[in-house]
């Protein structure tokens, strides 16, 4: 059977990568440079926690 974690850190990760891409969106439909950078930070810190999770479960093996 499959943990509930192992489902639910993917799909925060894709909420967040896909808030941070709506925040960049919105945020250069308005001009607004700091609303862009915080959508590119999420997207960041996405894809950091990406990495951190996925090297994690290559040393419990």
């Amino acid at each position: 059977m499959i943990s509930p974690r192992r489902l639910l850190v993917p799909a925060a990760l894709g909420a967040l990568v896909v808030l941070g891409v709506l925040a960049v969106l919105a945020g250069g439909a308005d001009d607004s440079p700091g609303l862009q950078g915080i959508g590119v930070l999420l997207v960041l810190v996405a894809a950091g926690l990406a990495v951190r999770a996925v090297r994690r479960r290559r040393d419990r093996r």
